[in-house]
Protein backbone atom coordinates (compact mmCIF):
# COMPACT_ATOMS: atom_id res chain seq x y z
CA UNK A 1 0.00 0.00 0.00
CA UNK A 2 1.38 3.39 -0.95
CA UNK A 3 1.04 6.40 1.30
CA UNK A 4 -1.68 8.74 0.00
CA UNK A 5 -1.12 11.70 2.34
CA UNK A 6 0.68 14.14 0.07
CA UNK A 7 2.49 15.92 2.90
CA UNK A 8 3.91 12.59 4.07
CA UNK A 9 4.67 11.28 0.57
CA UNK A 10 6.76 14.38 -0.17
CA UNK A 11 8.59 14.40 3.17
CA UNK A 12 12.28 13.40 3.27
CA UNK A 13 12.31 11.31 6.45
CA UNK A 14 15.60 11.28 8.39
CA UNK A 15 17.30 13.63 5.90
CA UNK A 16 19.80 15.13 8.41
CA UNK A 17 20.91 11.62 9.37
CA UNK A 18 21.48 10.66 5.73
CA UNK A 19 23.70 13.74 5.43
CA UNK A 20 25.92 12.56 8.31
CA UNK A 21 28.34 9.74 7.42
CA UNK A 22 28.17 8.46 11.02
CA UNK A 23 24.76 6.97 10.24
CA UNK A 24 24.86 4.14 7.67
CA UNK A 25 22.42 4.62 4.81
CA UNK A 26 21.39 0.96 4.69
CA UNK A 27 20.22 1.14 8.32
CA UNK A 28 18.58 4.54 7.82
CA UNK A 29 16.70 3.02 4.88
CA UNK A 30 15.20 0.52 7.33
CA UNK A 31 14.26 3.34 9.69
CA UNK A 32 12.62 5.25 6.87
CA UNK A 33 10.70 2.09 5.94
CA UNK A 34 9.45 1.81 9.55
CA UNK A 35 8.13 5.36 9.36
CA UNK A 36 6.42 4.77 6.03
CA UNK A 37 4.83 1.54 7.32
CA UNK A 38 3.53 3.54 10.27
CA UNK A 39 1.94 6.00 7.84
CA UNK A 40 0.43 3.14 5.84
CA UNK A 41 -1.05 1.66 9.02
CA UNK A 42 -2.50 5.03 10.05
CA UNK A 43 -4.13 5.35 6.64
CA UNK A 44 -5.41 1.77 6.67
CA UNK A 45 -6.65 1.67 10.27
CA UNK A 46 -7.65 5.34 10.60
CA UNK A 47 -7.33 5.63 14.38
CA UNK A 48 -10.08 7.84 15.74
CA UNK A 49 -8.26 9.13 18.80
CA UNK A 50 -4.85 9.56 20.39
CA UNK A 51 -5.06 6.18 22.11
CA UNK A 52 -5.42 4.51 18.72
CA UNK A 53 -2.54 6.54 17.30
CA UNK A 54 -0.32 5.70 20.28
CA UNK A 55 -1.00 1.97 19.77
CA UNK A 56 0.32 2.29 16.23
CA UNK A 57 3.34 4.39 17.17
CA UNK A 58 4.19 1.91 19.94
CA UNK A 59 4.67 -0.78 17.32
CA UNK A 60 6.87 1.45 15.17
CA UNK A 61 8.88 2.48 18.23
CA UNK A 62 9.51 -1.18 19.01
CA UNK A 63 10.78 -1.67 15.46
CA UNK A 64 13.27 1.17 16.04
CA UNK A 65 14.29 -0.49 19.32
CA UNK A 66 15.20 -3.61 17.34
CA UNK A 67 17.01 -1.51 14.73
CA UNK A 68 19.45 -0.23 17.38
CA UNK A 69 21.42 -3.48 17.10
CA UNK A 70 21.89 -2.90 13.37
CA UNK A 71 23.16 0.62 14.02
CA UNK A 72 25.65 -0.79 16.52
CA UNK A 73 26.77 -3.55 14.14
CA UNK A 74 27.51 -0.83 11.57
CA UNK A 75 29.58 1.18 14.06
CA UNK A 76 26.86 3.69 14.83
CA UNK A 77 24.06 4.13 17.36
CA UNK A 78 20.81 5.94 17.94
CA UNK A 79 22.38 8.80 19.87
CA UNK A 80 21.13 12.29 20.69
CA UNK A 81 20.93 13.66 17.14
CA UNK A 82 19.27 10.50 15.86
CA UNK A 83 16.87 10.32 18.81
CA UNK A 84 15.72 13.86 18.15
CA UNK A 85 15.35 13.31 14.41
CA UNK A 86 13.39 10.08 14.87
CA UNK A 87 11.19 11.72 17.50
CA UNK A 88 10.61 14.66 15.15
CA UNK A 89 9.59 12.23 12.41
CA UNK A 90 6.95 10.65 14.68
CA UNK A 91 5.71 14.15 15.59
CA UNK A 92 5.56 15.15 11.92
CA UNK A 93 3.51 12.04 11.13
CA UNK A 94 1.06 12.73 13.95
CA UNK A 95 0.60 16.31 12.76
CA UNK A 96 0.27 15.28 9.11
CA UNK A 97 -2.61 12.97 10.00
CA UNK A 98 -4.42 15.59 12.06
CA UNK A 99 -3.41 14.55 15.57
CA UNK A 100 -2.56 18.09 16.66
CA UNK A 101 -2.73 17.26 20.39
CA UNK A 102 -0.34 14.31 20.20
CA UNK A 103 2.32 14.28 22.90
CA UNK A 104 5.77 13.91 21.33
CA UNK A 105 7.07 11.83 24.22
CA UNK A 106 4.03 9.57 24.27
CA UNK A 107 4.44 8.88 20.55
CA UNK A 108 7.78 7.17 21.30
CA UNK A 109 7.20 6.24 24.95
CA UNK A 110 8.48 2.67 24.56
CA UNK A 111 11.85 3.65 23.11
CA UNK A 112 15.08 2.11 24.36
CA UNK A 113 17.20 4.69 22.57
Amino acid sequence: MAVTNRQVAEHAFLRPLYEDPYFPDHVLDKGRAILLRLCERIEAEQPRDLAGLYRLTAGATEEFNLLEAEFEAAGSEIETVAREEIGDAFWFIAQAYGFRDADGEELIAGRDW
